[in-house]
């Protein structure tokens, strides 16, 4: 990838399910595999699959290369390696955070219907058997959902142990200020912050120290990589976790509390191939990324907004300030479903969008006022292309009719 400028076809060629005719919009789901992955995959199962820990010279090169991945994976959040997790899934990593956490009785928990049930549904079965208060953080508004700092002032109080919230929304591609949102959670004494960034960290670059949050989570496999995901604990809420390991295990690492073996070996090791595709200077590859999102969400916002039919399901506007290119909508007189199942017939299956709720069935249901059929969702990356979006365009205007 150029760290300058951004060149599709370069990207797209470090994929190797992209030569292919299937066009993928349904990244939101999960992000292509970049082929350097794959082969450190291959590499790692063929030649160093071994336990860790072993004296002997394969016992050595496979304990290097899972040791490199986790220094790989903090170096791409800017923290240490003690203050990482590797796991199965962000669900299954949130889940063991609420077994590991514990709050006097009465506590109270704030909890955004934006999110994604991941960060829903651990932390409503924690406060059930430590009977914990919980308080539920709506947006002002279904037309624009949105979580504002300025929100949580009638919500925070000094029972407040723990806040919540997605770092942008899976199905609105909404970008939430984490910084502000964190100042305001910090403002109440002992209070901590969980982010669920699964839906923010494929278009952006992370910085967790910057945006001052005590846990935040994503999945590597809708970032380019394997099929694995990260939890993030600071170094002060690190000290609140408590260890899920063998009584005889270390206990001072997040992976040593909350690991469980879970760090599949080959798919750790494969970790830095996704921080070498950003090269030497991520940031000035992430500026390029957010340039050609901006162009990718620019036409097909604009081409959404113009139907009266339509109705876009989060922010309107293209600024990738505002948001991420993960873009729902719902149309007027038509479910979701036929929508979808109309574009895959008009492609013969080559046009990869979605619909349903996503597994946030409160945002769409309770916030949205959406029935179970959901919303239309396309969720683009940077290695899609202004012509995938024209070829989409085309099949929604025959599917959808005149605006």
């Amino acid at each position: 990838m150029s760290s300058s400028t951004f060149d599709v076809s370069t990207a797209k060629s470090k994929f190797p399910a992209l030569n292919q005719p299937q066009v993928f919009f349904d990244n939101a789901g999960g992000s292509q595999t970049l082929g350097s992955v794959i082969d450190s995959i291959t590499n790692y199962l063929s030649k160093t699959n071994v336990q860790l820990g072993a004296s002997y010279a394969i016992g050595h090169r496979s304990t290097a290369l899972y040791n490199g991945g986790y220094a790989a994976a903090a170096k791409y959040i800017n923290t240490s390696e003690d203050n990482i997790v590797l796991g199965s899934s962000t669900t299954q990593l949130f889940r063991n955070l609420s077994w590991a956490l514990f709050f006097p009785p009465g506590s109270e928990i704030i909890i955004s219907k934006i999110d994604h049930e991941a960060n829903v549904a651990a932390w409503l079965s924690m406060a059930e058997y430590q009977n914990l208060t919980i308080k539920w953080w709506l947006p002002k508004t279904k037309e624009n959902p949105k979580l504002e700092a300025s929100d949580l002032k009638d919500l925070l109080s000094e029972k407040t142990v723990l806040v919540t919230c997605t770092h942008a929304s899976n199905i609105l591609g909404t970008i939430h200020d984490i910084k502000e949102i964190a100042a305001a959670v910090h403002s109440v004494p002992g209070a901590l912050l969980c982010v669920d960034a699964v839906a923010y960290a494929p278009h952006r670059q992370v910085d967790v120290k910057a945006l001052d949050v005590d846990f935040y989570c994503f999945s590597w496999y809708k970032v380019y990589g394997p099929h694995i995901s990260m939890l993030y604990a600071s170094p002060d809420a690190l000290k609140k976790v408590k260890s899920l390991g063998h009584y005889f295990n270390p206990s001072s690492t997040l992976e040593n509390k909350l690991g469980l073996a879970g760090s599949c070996y080959e798919l750790t090791a494969s970790i830095p191939s996704v921080l070498d595709y950003f090269g030497p200077n991520p940031a000035e590859s992430w500026a390029a990324i957010e340039k050609h999102e901006q162009e990718l969400q620019g036409m097909l916002l604009a081409y959404l907004n113009a139907r009266p039919d339509v109705t876009i399901c989060g922010e309107k506007d293209a600024d990738t300030k505002k948001r991420v290119s993960t873009i729902s909508f719902v149309v007027k007189g038509k479910k979701s479903q036929d929508v979808v199942e109309a574009v895959d017939a008009l492609s013969k299956g080559l046009m990869g969008i979605r619909w349903g709720g996503f597994y946030s069935n409160r945002l769409i249901e309770e916030v949205l006022g959406l029935g179970k059929d959901g919303v239309v969702r396309v969720s683009m990356v940077h290695y899609n292309t202004l012509d995938e979006v024209k070829q989409l365009l085309g099949c929604l205007d025959q599917v959808l009719g005149a605006a």
